[in-house]
């Protein structure tokens, strides 16, 4: 599908293109007489503010996985996916209360290093090279994948030259300037993202309403879908058949189940998540821009959930198609193909808007790439150059293995992207691999954080258990647990049930001596932030009781 850009159109786009461009490389110049060191350039010299932290986390976040795939969801299965979105609200207020004090307290650079510090640098050591081996193999080649079979959906690009673009694009700015230039162009790609995808949603549901406006657009598409407006689902259909999406969003267990694991894992132990808010000026700045993070998370279904639902209500009404013409009928999102959804709504954006638009999801896929290679270079840079190969480099030289270190992984996952297959198999390479492994990691940190008693050898015996009890769980039939939520949710509980016998085995009860001392103060938060917990907390309960 080609999608009728014309000279305005390409004007927005290529305006975009060079103030991210101009602005990344601005940031990253060396100041006079100050030769860049590791701080400055894995940290951002410690110096972001809290605005530049939040819209960064949602930069970080939001990708073409998205804009495509959520909004295909919302086409196939309506807004129960806002869930994802919805509950990691949630999650970053409880990473910003109880997680970041430590991290922060501590100094980190990497998540890694805070294992070392609570653990052994053995244990550090295994993780890092997973964690490198993640981000390159299944984060940045999905990515890659996944945006340039967006752009070619909707430009006909050839897909290969799309994914070569994306990476160059990427390492333009990123490479040179390290988390600095990430951060600060994320501020710039959160306006694209939020403003493309606003103006898609708006003329969505306004061709829904026939041109009458966004309000009466989304009166109709809840009048025409209801069955799309439920958050919960249930296990069985009105008429007694299975419902087959329940098997990925599992009922009132989304809430209270499995759901958890990724949220946590993802939010609160994810080096290219959680370097944003080690880079905060302050703990206090850091936990503000986790708020603004958390009222964005809110917002995001409204851009990639309900468009999808939109498309859904417009296949299916048989007046609007006639309205919208003949090119309508091209590509036509259906129940087997509901990721072309988003990219078929693009194509009756008017001219100029398209443009900015297709920025938005340019924004999303460069600024994610962009925070992966700088994740990845910096765990191979702190955890494993500087601890193995070369413990006393220069400041230059950590800098410029931190800048080869990313071009490299990014050659690999260009490489990697066209071999992922169609986007459903992304998506499943994505949620199997990830899901077999968090439970185990997220396990180690809840026991090694919040639990002084966990020993090193119990975390080790824990890490390295959870990968067969997932595999277990996933290949042996189990009645009741075949949803991959349910097997998260009991893999992360079995794991720290091995963590706490193996620590009463060797300790006998006795507190482990890097066990982490934990006090009401360390948890203190400003006013702000505690009146900013309790109004998401209020928003979400609103929105859950509305659409439950």
């Amino acid at each position: 599908m080609t999608s009728g850009f014309e000279f305005w159109d390409y004007a927005v786009f290529i305006a975009y293109a060079i103030l991210i461009l101009g602005v990344g490389l601005w940031v990253s110049r060396d100041k006079e007489g100050h030769q860049k060191n590791a701080e400055d350039y894995f940290l951002a010299s410690k110096s972001l503010p809290w605005w530049a932290i939040g819209t960064s986390l949602i930069a970080a976040n939001i990708s073409a996985e998205q804009f495509i795939g959520m909004s295909g969801s919302g086409f196939a299965l309506g807004l129960a996916i806002a869930s994802y979105e919805w509950m990691a609200a949630l999650t970053l207020i409880i990473v910003g209360k109880y997680f970041l004090p430590i991290f922060i307290e501590k100094g980190l650079y990497t998540i890694p290093e805070f294992v070392e510090k609570r653990f052994s640098t053995n244990l550090k050591t295994i993780l890092a090279v997973f964690w490198i081996g993640l981000y390159i193999f299944v984060n940045l080649a999905s990515v890659l994948y996944l945006g340039g079979l967006a752009i070619e959906t909707i430009m006909g690009v050839d897909m290969m030259y799309a994914i070569i673009g994306l990476a160059l694009f990427a390492a333009a700015y990123s490479l040179y300037g390290g988390l600095s230039a990430v951060a600060w162009t994320d501020v710039i790609q959160v306006i694209f993202l939020v403003l493309g995808g606003l103006i898609t949603t708006y003329l969505a549901l306004n061709a829904v309403s026939g041109g009458e406006g966004i309000l009466a657009g989304f009166s109709k598409v809840v009048d025409a879908a209801p069955e799309k407006f439920h958050m919960v689902l249930d296990e069985f259909n009105s008429d007694g058949s299975e419902n087959s999406n329940y098997l990925d969003l599992p009922g009132i267990w989304v809430l209270i189940g499995g759901l958890w694991v990724a949220n946590i894992y993802y939010w609160g132990f994810n080096q290219y998540i959680i370097q944003r808010t080690l880079a905060a000026k302050s703990l206090k700045e850091s936990q503000k821009g986790i708020l603004l993070a958390a009222f964005l998370k809110i917002i995001i279904p409204l851009i990639v959930v309900v468009p999808g639902i939109a498309a859904y209500v417009m296949v299916n009404d048989p007046s609007i198609m006639a309205s919208l013409g003949e090119t309508a009928q091209l590509n036509m999102p259906s129940a087997e193909q509901a990721d072309k959804a988003y990219p078929w709504l693009l194509q009756f954006l008017p001219t100029g808007l398209k443009g900015i638009a297709f920025a938005a999801l340019a924004a999303a896929i460069v600024s994610s790439l962009a925070s992966m290679l700088n994740s990845t270079s910096t765990i191979f840079t702190m955890d494993i150059y500087k601890q193995y190969i070369n413990k006393n480099a220069s400041d230059k030289a950590t800098v410029n293995v931190g800048r080869i270190s990313a071009a490299i992984a990014l050659i690999i996952g260009t490489v990697m992207a066209p071999l992922l297959g169609g986007i459903d198999q992304a998506f499943q390479f994505i949620q199997e691999y990830t899901g077999i492994v968090s439970p185990g990691i997220l396990a180690v940190f809840i026991l090694g954080l919040f639990w002084k008693k966990t020993t090193n050898n119990a975390a080790i015996w824990g890490a390295l258990a959870s990968i067969p009890i997932a595999l277990a769980l996933k290949f042996i039939p189990i009645p009741g647990l075949e949803p991959w939520m349910h097997q998260m949710g009991i893999t992360a509980l079995l794991t720290m049930l091995v963590i706490i016998i193996v620590s009463y085995l060797q300790n006998k009860g006795i507190d482990d001596e890097k066990g982490i001392p934990l006090s009401k103060k360390l948890f203190a938060t400003s006013p702000l932030f505690n009146i900013g917990a309790f109004v998401i907390m209020i928003i979400l309960t609103v929105l859950y009781s509305l659409f439950w």
